[in-house]
């Protein structure tokens, strides 16, 4: 799956499922900021990445994702 592929699907997601602003995502956004995320929304995010990329994440991946930029480079890295 190329890079561009997956920042669509991510996007298109977070749109749909979490009600982000199209004009909001931006590689540089602030991921909890963004989607104004609690500890439940963090799990509905888990689901939404392994329903759409088979990839199960834990807590501990999270640690260093800021942006959105970093969200879509742990999927990636997930999918190698």
């Amino acid at each position: 799956m190329t890079k561009e592929v997956i920042v669509e699907k991510i996007d298109d997601f977070l749109i749909d499922e979490f009600e982000v602003e199209e004009e909001d995502i931006a590689p540089e956004a602030n991921l909890k900021e963004t989607l104004e995320l609690d500890s439940l929304d963090f799990v509905d995010l888990v689901v939404a990445v392994e329903s759409n990329f088979g990839v199960k994440l834990v807590g501990e991946d999270f640690i260093n994702i800021i942006t959105l930029q970093d969200f879509y480079d742990l999927i990636e890295r997930k999918l190698d």
